[in-house]
């Protein structure tokens, strides 16, 4: 649906992007990751075609970005950071306007502008300016004016942005109903807004990626975490003698059960050596799963790594 290759953004001898490639099927949800000036509002701008890059290509749904920019604009919805909205218009009015910018016909407006408040919940400010409205508000606006033409590419630049507690599980719904007939990017600095929504995530460091990651595998290591009713002198003996363990460390001591992480190349393949050794020995096995870290932890250690991560 959507390739990215090796595409650079310069200002004079400045990198905002550089060698940035990546690939993103349809109906995925995919956060986009990074602190301040790591490249993700560049690279959004030169997806939707509002800046072209100074290398590398950008292809959706086959078509060249530079080449066919207003074809690829046509299947794109795009929620700016700081998304552009005229005070003295009517909710209703403002996407009326937006709909005949979209292309979308005279006979088709009315439903798509009906299905665009209904999605983000705008029923009650619909005929309200636009300048009256919270900030919450007027942050459903600019979404709701990104999926009028309903897109096959829908890019939202912080989506949450002003948004209550209840709004934003409102907005991560919307979202996930989205991705039923669209590709998603998210660009947020929330981490809890990509582990909620997002199945992948990548991270930008300094205008290259550094990580791009499935959510299912993220912060997966190659330790596992076993869980027992035994002491470091009983266990260690007998997970040494396996062949594909090596090192043990205890953990966490719960009175009762005591946890170790277990090194090993394979954490796959382990896992049921150490299940059938444990059953084995007549131990009672608590728990046996691998080392995950949190989106934050990984996040934080990403930054201060200097090479690629695929997973």
């Amino acid at each position: 649906m959507i390739e990215v290759r090796q595409i650079e953004r310069s200002y004079g001898s400045f990198k905002a992007v550089n060698g940035v490639s990546f690939e993103i099927g349809q109906g995925q949800v995919v956060g986009l990751l990074g602190h301040n000036g790591a490249g993700k509002t560049t690279i959004i701008k030169m997806l939707t075609g509002f800046l072209e890059p100074s290398a590398g290509t950008i292809n959706i749904d086959g078509l060249d970005v530079i080449r066919q920019r207003r074809a690829v604009q046509a299947q794109t919805g795009y929620l700016p950071e700081n998304c552009p909205l005229y005070p003295e218009m009517t909710v209703i009015d403002y996407l009326d306007f937006q709909a005949s910018l979209h292309g979308v016909s005279a006979a088709e407006r009315p439903g798509a502008i009906r299905d665009a408040i209904d999605r983000t919940a705008l029923g009650a400010k619909a005929t309200s300016e636009i300048g009256t409205l919270s900030r919450g508000y007027r942050q459903r606006v600019g979404v709701a004016q990104a999926i009028l033409h309903r897109p096959a590419v829908l890019i939202l630049d912080e989506p949450t942005n002003g948004l209550d507690p209840s709004q934003i599980q409102h907005m991560r719904t919307l979202v996930r109903d989205l991705a039923v007939e669209a590709t998603v990017i998210i660009s947020t600095h929330i981490l809890q807004e990509v582990e909620a929504v997002c199945d992948r995530v990548l991270i930008l460091r300094s205008g290259r990626l550094a990580l791009d990651s499935s959510l299912d595998t993220l912060g997966i290591s190659n330790r596992i975490r076993v869980t027992l009713d035994r002491p470091l002198e009983q266990v260690g003996p007998m997970l040494q003698r396996l062949s594909a363990v090596t090192g043990i460390e205890p953990i966490s001591d719960s009175g009762t059960h005591q946890a170790y992480l277990v090194d090993t190349d394979d954490a796959v393949a382990t896992a049921p050596l150490i299940a059938r050794a444990v059953a084995d020995a007549g131990w009672d096995l608590f728990g046996l799963e691998p080392e995950r870290h949190d989106l934050e932890a990984l996040f934080g250690a990403v930054n201060e790594a200097k090479e690629v991560t695929h997973a």
